[in-house]
C-alpha cells in the first residue's frame, strides 16, 4: 500500500528568509569567474527550487492520479523531461521521477492525497526532496567543454539533446545533469557535494578566461 508523504507545516516568511543554500558563500566567486566572449562560460546557483520525488509506474491508475495532481505528465523513457517551464519532471528510473518546479509552487500534501489512504490507497509515493539537492547552472559557448573535462556521460548533441536529463557523475560526484538549451546545463548534486562541485567547476572553467592559443 502507498505511504503518502505529507507536506511539512507552512514556514513563516521570517523563518523562510533565514534559509541558506549550500553554496551561498561561493556566490561572489562564481560571479567573478564568469568569462565573456566567444569562449564565454558562467556559473551560478539557482537555490531553493521545489524538488519532489515521485514513485509510480507510468500508465497505471497511480500515475494518472499523480499526473492530475501535479499538473504534468510523467516521462516514459530514460532521459526524458516532461512538463511546462517551471514545473518539469525528470526521469530517474522506470518508476521513479523528480519534479523540479518554481520555489514553493508545489503542494506535496495534495499530491500525496491523490493516492488515497488506507486499504484503498494506490501504490506509489510522493516526497519533498527540496533540501536534498541544489541546482547549479553552467552556461555559455564553453559550457560543454568545461563539463567534458570530467563528466562521465557523452555530451555530444547527437547523444545528449536539449531537454534531456540523466543521472551521471562529474569527477567523483554523482549528479543529475539536465541540458536546458544548446549552451546551458543544470547540474544537481547532493547538498553535501555542492561545495566540492562548485570548486571543481571553477577550476575547470578558469582556462577559458585566457586567450585561446592558436
Amino acid at each position: 500500500m502507498a505511504e503518502n508523504t505529507l507536506q511539512a507545516p507552512a514556514v513563516s516568511q521570517e523563518v523562510a528568509g533565514l534559509r541558506t543554500s549550500p553554496v551561498a558563500h561561493l556566490a561572489e566567486q562564481m560571479a567573478s569567474a564568469s568569462v565573456s566572449g566567444e569562449r564565454g562560460v558562467s556559473l551560478r546557483e539557482i537555490p531553493f527550487l521545489a524538488q519532489v520525488g515521485v514513485r509510480a509506474r507510468p500508465g497505471t491508475p497511480s500515475a494518472a492520479a499523480l499526473e492530475a495532481a501535479l499538473g504534468t505528465t510523467l516521462p516514459r523513457r530514460s532521459g526524458e523531461v516532461t512538463g511546462p517551464a517551471g514545473r518539469q519532471v525528470l526521469w530517474i528510473s522506470p518508476d521513479e521521477f523528480l519534479l523540479v518546479a518554481d520555489p514553493d509552487s508545489v503542494d506535496v500534501a495534495a499530491a500525496a492525497a491523490a493516492l488515497g489512504t488506507g486499504e484503498q490507497a494506490l501504490p506509489g509515493s510522493v516526497m519533498d526532496l527540496s533540501a536534498n539537492r541544489t541546482t547549479l547552472e553552467l552556461s555559455g559557448p564553453s559550457a560543454r567543454a568545461v563539463l567534458e573535462k570530467g563528466c562521465h556521460h557523452d555530451l555530444h548533441p547527437s547523444v545528449f539533446a536539449v531537454g534531456t536529463a540523466v543521472s551521471t557523475q562529474l569527477g567523483p560526484v554523482p549528479i543529475l545533469l539536465w541540458k536546458t538549451d544548446e549552451t546551458t546545463f543544470r547540474l544537481m548534486p547532493r547538498a553535501s557535494f555542492a561545495d566540492y562541485t562548485v570548486h571543481w567547476l571553477l577550476d575547470a572553467l578558469g582556462e577559458f578566461a585566457a586567450p585561446e592559443v592558436p
